[in-house]
């Protein structure tokens, strides 16, 4: 199982991760961020199957996927 981490607070909530998510595993947090933006935050990590492509489409890096 895969195992993945977000940096929450560098995150700026541009969403695009959630758009290529093909589990849909990825939602909008309900808490901010330092920024004082919703991040994103994985609903279920059992959902994902490490395709990585959250962490390639991240522009700032904050999601890092480890198999």
């Amino acid at each position: 199982m895969p195992k993945i981490t977000i940096d929450k607070d560098k995150c700026k909530g541009c969403l695009l991760c959630v758009s290529v998510c093909p589990q849909g595993a990825i939602v909008i947090n309900e808490e901010l961020n330092l920024r004082g933006i919703k991040p994103v935050k994985f609903k279920s990590e059992g959902k994902c199957v490490g395709c990585a492509l959250c962490a390639l489409i991240c522009p700032d890096c904050c999601i890092e996927v480890y198999k």
